[in-house]
């Protein structure tokens, strides 16, 4: 809770609460946001309930503003919309919340803190923090965000975070106003996306332990509908970030060992396999000379890769952006 001694020097801290079929829960979500949030954005995603139709004519709270849209757009574009009016109204803590009941308000400025003090330019939650809470998450999302956690870590170079598909997140609007919105998923990958796209610009990221709460909410995400779209993004997102980081931008010894690793493990590979099928059409043995060749090169190959993971996991962004530039003006307009 921030004191009233403090909230002049406070930074303004904004809300955005996508709105999609959460007519039963968003309303206590409303009531619950902290006195020191300066202005709440609710983006009615077209929503066939009329959530934005039941906030302007139920809540009677002065900081909360409705945009509709048109057509929906996806989670993602919903928060995007958001994070554009909040920069533009000159807001300097962006915090996602989702409006079914999932995530608890009251944690809102352990989100907001870490921001605020300097220590971190995006926060996002990680349920998976306390191992006493993991049980009461439904078997499928558990085995679900185990296995895209490992892809996310790989694909976004932030080794060190987990439960990427967590959408309770915190980020200074600095940040967000140098990231290229327009590029980031509007459906369920927006999250993991935005750790690649806030890579690429440097960005420190840190979680917040925190517990979720599953009880009527209705979720549209189906983890075996999307399991396949979000492996196939991760691999992209994974060979164009060590494209800009380790060719583009720079060119270190990592950048030397990942040619290397490759190079022998494809040579080890290849060659092998193909002494190994002429051997077996002609019915001999394959020389010894050769073994030692394709075992040396697979051998030598793994180790130059993983010397190159092993750079990648200790290069993770460790200063924090938002201290060193200004908003990107003139802010995009809202939608």
């Amino acid at each position: 809770m921030i004191t009233p001694a403090r909230q002049a020097a406070s930074p303004k801290v904004a809300v955005i609460i996508p709105c999609y079929r959460v007519t039963r829960h968003v309303l206590d979500v409303l009531a619950r946001i902290d006195a020191g949030v300066t202005a709440i954005y609710c983006i009615d995603d077209a929503c066939p309930d009329g959530s934005g139709t039941l906030i302007e004519s139920s809540s009677h709270d002065p900081r909360v503003r409705v945009i509709f849209h048109p057509v929906n757009r996806g989670v993602g574009g919903a928060i995007k919309t958001g994070y554009r009016a909040a920069i533009a109204d000159g807001m300097d803590i962006l915090v996602k919340v989702d409006g079914d009941g999932q995530m608890d308000p009251g944690l809102l400025m352990d989100f907001v803190t870490p921001i605020a003090e300097g220590h971190a330019d995006y926060c996002k939650g990680n349920r998976f923090w306390n191992l006493g809470h993991i049980r009461r998450m439904p078997r499928l999302r558990r085995f679900g965000n185990l296995m895209l956690s490992f892809m996310t870590k790989a694909s976004s170079g932030y080794w060190q975070v987990f439960d990427p598909t967590n959408g309770y997140t915190a980020i200074h609007a600095r940040v967000a106003s140098h990231l290229p919105l327009e590029s980031i998923s509007n459906r369920y990958f927006f999250e993991t996306d935005m750790l690649f796209r806030l890579n690429t610009v440097r960005a420190v990221v840190q979680d917040v332990a925190m517990d979720a709460h599953y009880a009527d909410e209705t979720s549209n995400l189906r983890i075996s509908r999307i399991l396949g779209e979000f492996a196939f993004k991760h691999i992209r997102n994974t060979l164009k970030r060590v494209g800009y980081n380790y060719f583009l931008r720079d060119l270190s010894i990592a950048s030397l060992e990942l040619i290397a690793g490759l190079c022998l493990l494809g040579f080890g590979g290849c060659f092998g396999l193909y002494h190994w099928i002429s051997s077996a059409a002609a019915d001999v043995a394959t020389p010894v000379g050769t073994i030692m060749l394709v075992m040396v090169s697979l051998i030598s190959g793994l180790q130059f890769l993983l010397a190159f993971i092993g750079f990648d996991i200790a290069n993770a962004p460790r200063q924090v952006l938002h201290r060193s530039i200004q908003v990107n003006r003139p802010a995009r307009p809202v939608d």
